[in-house]
């Protein structure tokens, strides 16, 4: 096994599934049941679940939204998500505990690093919603910076497309995949895999990011037993 703890950020749009929009119950059941397999090999996990199946601060921003409430909107958005994963988990035997970026008991429990580790270190698994807990960041930020607060070895993004390409293949059909690339490459091809200040977060503390899709099932388990799937973004 590669890594021994993990943070895995989640698309709040993969959440929908087919439905164009809230939570589609099947692939929560899939997150879920993919997640308890690797947390019973022994991996230590912190998720970060967005919110976009619910609401996008920056799309609410540009349908008229003031971009600090459409921000807020979407962190609870992001909440939501979070307390859905852990029922499911919850049903199939995985305990698992929600910490938010913003007060809000009973919902969740207000987030802090040794809490957090605790928790981890108790075999639970801690959902970290809310983002960073203040507007204008990502979850992508707020998901590179609890990777880097819960030392964890690996930032997994799982996303809809199966790694990093030279650009979009969903509108490029000449587009390549990397199977490794560095994160100065990233920047210097322009790459989005992630908004800038994500990215050099990671950079910077070292934090290597591992882009797939997460939408296949059984493809989680495949990344952390080391096959080559997704793209694996290195310092």
């Amino acid at each position: 096994m590669q890594f021994k703890r993990i943070l895995l950020k989640l698309s709040g749009e993969s959440l929908m599934g087919e439905q164009g929009y809230g939570i589609d119950a099947n692939r929560l059941n899939d997150y879920a049941e993919q997640i308890t397999e690797i947390h019973q090999m022994g991996i230590e996990m912190g998720i970060v679940i967005g919110g976009g199946n619910i609401f996008r601060g920056l799309s609410g921003a540009s349908k008229g939204f003031d971009r600090y409430k459409g921000d807020q909107m979407g962190m609870l958005a992001t909440v939501i998500n979070a307390l859905a994963l852990a029922s499911a988990l919850n049903a199939k035997g995985t305990k698992a505990r929600v910490l938010t970026a913003i007060r809000m008991e009973p919902v969740g429990e207000f987030y802090t690093k040794p809490k957090a580790i605790e928790a981890i270190e108790n075999g639970e698994v801690v959902i970290l919603a809310g983002g960073t807990g203040n507007p204008y960041f990502t979850t992508d930020t707020g998901s590179s910076l609890r990777g880097i607060e819960i030392e964890a070895d690996v930032f997994l993004k799982g996303t809809r497309v199966d790694g990093v390409y030279t650009a979009d293949p969903e509108k490029d059909p000449n587009a390549v995949k990397f199977d490794t690339i560095s994160f100065d490459e990233v920047y210097n091809r322009g790459l989005k895999i992630m908004d800038l200040t994500a990215t050099a977060m990671c950079m910077e503390n070292k934090l290597p990011v591992m882009v797939f899709n997460m939408d296949v099932k059984g493809n989680l388990k495949k990344v952390l037993s080391g096959e080559k799937i997704g793209t694996l973004v290195h310092p």
